[in-house]
């Protein structure tokens, strides 16, 4: 039988194209998309795909459309669009949906994130096995399986994915803003001029500067990562040459956001969870706010200092959307700079997040290195990856050198410290490594413990 175990993951489709991942498994995994659907009682006679700027995107995406028709749905096609775009038209329409992107992969790869009605999150444990086991009962006799009638309405959403996030952020009496946006040549230089510029809605008090909105999926100036900071550098050099009061910089598939100040440096996304999660407080008073273990201390010490009440996950945005949904959280935050909210069906969005982050900013006098250090209260590492052959082993050697830490295993091994610092080892789902994460009151002591740790790990 056919293995899909290389492209299948934990939350999506992923894989080199053709060699991994080519047109006859996407018309397979169209097929047991709408089987699984069916299979668990959902609505499939309907689905909603779109695909990114890579070139492998439009003919992936319609194998995928062919195999739905096979299986007797019919698909709405809506082009190019990010990956929050795609969630918008799946909440907005009510239907199943399926993206096409590696979001920031390398060129060579393509992907699929799908969900259900409603942007719910397909993973593993919730529809992608299930799925992946019928793609590779298909496979092997995929020249059998008849195409059936082409029903597939095409449709573009862009101006009414542009005209809800504006709805759900009021920007228009804000002080004028000059933002310097990086798309990475990725599907942020499609999105960014609907909804903070003027090309389908009224001009908003902001001067966007471009940086790299061509559409091209091969990334010819930089990966389409802000998780890695040599590919934050263009950004920073801009917005201390032109002045900028802030840069934004948006992954491949958009729907990710990082920010910079007007310094050129990073705020980091727990300040962002935390900023936004005070904003959100204010209008809805008491709720919980999600927020993964990863993100800094201060991020739940600022949401029950404004009243709500902080829920702490696992890493993960299958896990985070199902626990916003069961808890009806109103705001989620992930330190890879993934933003989750109630008023957009519990769904990550960056240009959301970007949205909260430029009313907060125009909506005082402050630059935004100094609004921002409110929500800056530690010294953290950022994630610090080590290949292990034993990881198991490594985890326990690093445990037993802290006997007097309190630790939990939520997700990996999490260590408190009596002078209130902390770390988290977590080993990779899909490569041999352990991700370690440090936090402390002062960046000597962080720098120390992070030091100590990795030592440890690294043998």
């Amino acid at each position: 039988m056919s293995d899909l175990s290389q492209i299948v993951k934990a939350y999506d489709v992923r894989g080199v194209v053709p060699d991994q991942f080519d047109e006859a498994a996407a018309r397979a995994l169209g097929i047991a998309f709408i089987e699984m659907l069916r299979e668990s009682g959902d609505d499939a006679d309907r689905i909603v795909i779109a695909h990114d700027m890579r070139a492998t995107g439009p003919a992936l995406a319609s194998a995928f459309a062919r195999g739905a028709n096979a299986a007797g749905a019919a698909v709405v096609h809506t082009g190019l669009g990010s990956t929050d775009q795609l969630y918008y038209a799946s909440g907005t329409l009510g239907l199943p949906g399926a993206m096409f992107t590696a979001s920031h992969n390398p060129a060579q790869y393509n992907g699929i994130k799908m969900c259900r009605a409603g942007a719910r999150a397909i993973g593993q444990d919730s529809g992608l096995a299930v799925v992946r086991r019928h793609a590779e009962e298909l496979l092997d006799d995929l020249g059998q399986v008849a195409d059936g009638p082409q029903l597939v309405e095409h449709r573009d959403m862009l101006a009414d994915y542009a005209a809800h996030l504006r709805k759900l952020v009021d920007l228009s009496g804000i002080r004028p803003l000059k933002v310097i946006v990086d798309a990475g040549n990725g599907m942020g230089g499609h999105t960014v001029p609907a909804v903070l510029g003027d090309q389908v809605l009224p001009a908003l008090p902001l001067e966007i500067v471009p940086l790299y909105f061509e559409l091209d999926g091969s990334f010819p100036n930089h990966e389409a990562n802000p998780l890695d900071p040599a590919n934050l550098v263009d950004l920073q050099a801009a917005v201390r040459a032109q002045g900028a009061d802030i840069g934004l910089a948006f992954d491949g598939d958009a729907d990710r956001c990082f920010v910079i100040d007007e310094n050129g440096d990073p705020v980091s996304p727990s300040a962002i969870t935390a900023l936004v999660a005070k904003r959100e407080l204010a209008k809805f008073p008491g709720s919980t706010i999600i927020h993964n273990l990863i993100t800094s201390s201060a991020v739940p010490e600022i949401i029950i200092e404004n009243g709500g009440k902080p829920l702490r996950t696992r890493v993960g945005h299958s896990i985070i959307k199902a626990e916003m949904a069961r808890t009806n959280a109103v705001f989620g935050g992930e330190h890879s700079a993934h933003y989750y909210f109630r008023d957009f069906w519990f769904a990550d969005t960056g240009m959301l997040a970007a949205l909260h982050v430029l009313a907060a900013l125009g909506g005082q006098d402050q630059p935004l290195s100094e609004f921002a250090a409110e929500f800056e209260r530690y010294s953290a590492s950022g994630e610090i990856n080590s290949t292990v052959e034993d990881a198991k082993a490594r985890t326990a050697a690093v445990r037993a050198a802290y006997p007097k830490a309190v630790f939990d295993e939520l997700d990996g091994l999490t260590a408190t410290l009596p002078d209130g610092s902390w770390f988290n080892l977590r080993a990779s789902n899909t490569e041999p490594l352990l991700r370690l994460n440090v936090e402390a009151h002062k960046p000597d002591r962080m720098a120390a413990l992070r030091d100590e740790v990795l030592a440890i790990v690294r043998g």
